[in-house]
């Protein structure tokens, strides 16, 4: 009984999930029922995860299953920022005319899916989590079928992260083969024995995970997918898979394959090099803000590697403390473009930000603090985000490392700022209308106020992230 009690919330979320397909079908027109019930699932999912914080590392199901302050925290963070993209673009998928009951039981499906992989003490059970998570994302980015950019989208993010979960797939058994287990602690064991075989392994392991938070040279799908999904399942792309790759890449390195830190740190430096330069640089010339974003996120997500390539639990920590800061940058971006609204048309192109203060000060305002946050500008937010990650890298004498971060920062500066002075300093092309759903304001209200004012006690973050021990 004490295993159901640990994986209880994957349970009632499962039994959820079929609950709503069946209410979805035997009762016409429940789009709205099955929607609004989804957010509250998650409310009752969040409290059910929360609840399991005073529980010690424990395993279940034979060590496949790892319940400890990491996955509890990581669970958490996804779930919350899940129920404020449930309710900031409720309006939007009403507008777009995607608000069908397939749609948030896909998005619970790959939230599930992420609790699996979150959780996951063995190559199986993180594959399938992996599955179920992909799988969703894949209907979720063509899910707007009467436009041809999201089925593009769809199609072209399945073939490409096909691809990658073939690769992975085939790390997954090389590591198999050489060392006889499927679970992370036995293969922790017997890697340092067999180094080549499972080093081989681990490098498509890392293709295939460096794929699904888009770093480079693997990001290729990243800008394409961004523009043409729909911008509510764009937000849900942008943040909250990141969220659970990177916790995987934190079990993959530091559990299993710690023995072989001195192959898998070169790899990991290379990776977050490229991305923040390439993210930096090659976002300079977009147009759009969906593919902007995009970039953009590439380049974070080099920083969160940074962290995790110091080998170090400072580095770890500093890399959970960025991926949170960056969820709620990313909740409060989208926000803002959800409120880009004329005549039931959503706008995302740069120039329709010009001169957006003379008509709508207060959304203004907020775009300024979240492009601020994004830039790295005390004292908000995503300064202390970059200031942790630069501290655990510096600790570690990687100099290069953080002078190539301070680098791409500063020229990625430059497209948040260009943003900022369009928004105030060109002249104006028309008023975006302001009756938005409550749900999106409040959203927006407290993304922004966490970004504005975490300067004031940042240690709420810190004490909870200082309790995630991995090494």
């Amino acid at each position: 009984m004490m295993n159901l009690d640990l994986i209880f919330p994957e349970i009632f979320l499962s039994l959820a999930i079929m609950s709503l397909l069946m209410i979805g079908v035997f009762k016409k027109n429940s789009e709205k029922l099955v929607y609004n019930l989804s957010t509250i699932i998650l409310v009752i999912l969040l409290a059910l995860v929360i609840n399991l914080f005073s529980i010690d590392e424990t395993f279940v199901f034979n060590e496949s299953y790892k319940i400890d302050n990491l996955s509890i925290f990581m669970k958490s963070l996804i779930i919350m920022v899940a129920i404020f993209v449930m309710i900031s673009s409720f309006s939007y998928v009403k507008s777009l005319n995607i608000l069908k009951i397939e749609y948030p039981i896909l998005i619970l499906s790959s939230i599930l899916g992420m609790m699996i992989m979150i959780s996951s003490n063995d190559l199986i059970i993180f594959y399938l989590g992996l599955e179920l998570q992909s799988l969703a994302l894949y209907v979720l980015a063509s899910f707007n079928r009467d436009n041809i950019l999201s089925s593009e989208s769809g199609l072209k993010y399945f073939v490409l992260s096909a691809l990658s979960s073939g690769l992975l797939l085939y790390g997954c058994s090389l590591v198999y083969g050489f060392s006889g287990s499927t679970n992370f602690t036995t293969i922790a064991t017997t890697s340092s024995n067999i180094e080549y075989g499972v080093t081989f392994g681990l490098v498509f392991i890392i293709v295939g995970l460096a794929f699904k938070i888009s770093a480079v040279p693997f990001h290729m799908w990243a800008p394409d997918v961004y523009q043409g999904s729909p911008t509510s399942v764009t937000l849900f792309f942008s943040a909250l898979p990141k969220a659970a790759a990177l916790t995987v890449f934190i079990r993959f390195l530091y559990i299993p394959f710690v023995n072989l830190i001195e192959q898998w740190q070169t790899i990991l430096i290379f990776i977050s090099l490229a991305s923040m330069l390439f993210g930096a640089i090659a976002a300079i010339g977009q147009l759009n803000l969906k593919r902007l974003i995009a970039y953009s996120s590439i380049g974070h997500m080099g920083y969160a590697l940074a962290g995790l390539a110091t080998g170090t639990n400072q580095g770890i920590q500093s890399s959970v403390t960025y991926i949170s800061i960056y969820l709620v940058m990313t909740l409060a971006f989208f926000s803002c473009l959800f409120m880009l609204r004329k005549k039931s048309i959503f706008y995302e192109k740069i120039e329709d930000l010009s001169g957006l203060s003379s008509n709508h000060p207060i959304l203004s305002i907020s775009l300024l603090i979240v492009l601020f946050s994004l830039a790295g500008i005390p004292p908000l937010a995503g300064f202390f985000a970059k200031f942790y990650i630069f501290m655990a890298v510096i600790e570690q004498s990687m100099y290069f490392l953080a002078i190539v971060g301070l680098l791409s920062t500063v020229v990625a500066a430059f497209y948040y700022l260009r943003l900022i002075k369009i928004i105030y300093f060109d002249d104006p092309k028309g008023k975006f209308e302001t009756d938005h759903y409550f749900g999106l304001k409040v959203t927006l209200a407290i993304s922004t106020g966490i970004l504005a004012l975490y300067f004031i006690y940042p240690g709420i973050l810190n004490e909870l992230v200082s309790k995630i021990i991995i090494i």
